[in-house]
Formats: C-alpha cells, structure tokens, sequence
C-alpha cells in the first residue's frame, strides 16, 4: 500500500524539513514509508507522487490541515482525479478534535504556559465559512483546557488579524497573552505569529509527537475501512466510503 502525507507547502527550508521529519516519524510507527506531497507553493504535488508510484497498489492521503477549507475541499480532490491513479482513498482533514487538542494543551504547557494567562489560537487565516468553524471549535476546545477565555487571531487572511487580537487582549488587562500555534510547520505564518508582540509562542503542532501518532492513526484506519469495504469500481473514495 502507498501512504502519502500532504501538505500545504512552504518556501522556507525549515518548514519543509519539518513536514519531512513529521512524515519520517509516522514511517516509523508504521513500518511503511510515507511519500511527502504538498497542494501549494512547490512540489511535487499528490498528482506528481500519485502518477509516480511503482505500482498499482491502492494509494492511502492523509491531508495535514487543520480545517476543511479549500485546499482540502477542492484542490486534493482534484489533485487526485489528474493523477490517474485507480485507487486512492483521502482521508479527513486532521480538523479539531480531542487529540488536536490534547497536542495544543501540551505545547501550551511545555513552553511555559500559566493558568490566566490570555490565551490565543493563532491561525493562518481563511475565508471559508467551514474552516472557520473548524477554528472556532478547536477555539472552544481549548479554552475548555485552560479554563479560560481563548480567543483568535490570523496571521494572513481574515479579522482579527494576529497583532490586533494581542492588543485587545492588553487592553482587557492581561498580564501575559500566549500565542498557541495553530500551524502545522515553521514558515512565514509562524514567523509573524512570533513577531505579533506576545509574551510567548508555542511551536508548530508537527514538532509534537502527538500529531505523528494521530497520522499514523488515520492511515491505519483507512487501511482497515479498505480492507473491509473494497471499492467496488476503482476510483477516488473518502475515508468513509462504506
């Protein structure tokens, strides 16, 4: 079976080497390897890794967003259909979720995070009505965590814009506003969520383990989901399929 991580993209080498360590990382708690593909800015894309495959074994996609946005929606998808390939099964988007939070908890934690300290979901920002929705589920998710009130801020597209959302929580008094990195890799987002004035930033989710393991979780269950319900003609499918 063909395993293939895909992700946004990133110009900076750091990020991209990070996504690649994220995939050597699932490898290894599969005993499989994971190929790399990103939808945006370089390659190669999931139709260049899909069309390159030595064979025609079905072909297992776990999109590493945390939104069901476009990317995920409308450029995987077709990705896929210009690829050829006869079987190819993409999974959910990693989306919110307990695992994504118990990630996010834990970083918080790690970099030093204090109970009443305002907290922030720094994310990269969309337009999309369902990835926004997405964002404010993980919002509320992890305000359940802290305890407290978490709020959201974009590094690039859409309001508020990450700065403005440190200022607000200065003027509602905080005394220490913690950015939590809603970002799966380094790059420019990440860089402007440790430029936005807060008291501290917590890493990228793909440096925690926990974000390996729930990969690893998803194509085990797409493998599984295959195994007992086949295609029964060949052609794209989602995860739940059957």
């Amino acid at each position: 079976m063909n395993l293939i991580l895909t992700a946004h993209g990133t110009r900076r080498p750091s990020g991209v080497a990070m996504v690649g360590d994220l995939a050597a990382r699932v490898s290894n708690l599969l005993d499989r390897t994971v190929h790399v593909a990103f939808v945006d800015v370089l390659g190669p894309t999931p139709s260049e890794v899909l069309s390159n495959l030595p064979d025609g074994r079905p072909a297992f996609v776990v999109p590493a967003f945390l939104s069901r946005g476009y990317h995920v929606r409308a450029d995987l998808p077709a990705h896929v259909a210009a690829s050829g390939h006869p079987n190819v099964t993409v999974t959910p988007a990693l989306g919110q979720g307990r695992q994504i939070t118990t990630v996010l908890g834990q970083l918080l934690l790690e970099s030093g995070w204090r109970p009443g300290d305002s907290v922030i979901l720094g994310a990269a920002g969309t337009s999309d009505h369902l990835a926004r929705a997405d964002l404010h589920n993980a919002a509320a998710a992890l305000s359940a965590f802290t305890g407290s009130r978490v709020d959201i801020g974009f590094a690039a597209l859409g309001a508020p814009h990450i700065g403005d959302a440190v200022a607000t929580a200065r003027r509602r008094g905080a005394v220490r506003v913690v950015i939590a990195s809603y970002l799966l890799a380094d790059g420019l987002f990440q860089q402007r969520l440790r430029g936005c004035g807060a008291d501290l930033v917590t890493p990228p989710l793909g440096t925690h383990a926990g974000l390996a393991h729930l990969i690893a979780r998803r194509f085990r269950e797409a493998m599984t989901v295959a195994d007992l319900c086949p295609l029964a003609t060949p052609g794209p499918a989602t995860l739940d399929l059957c």
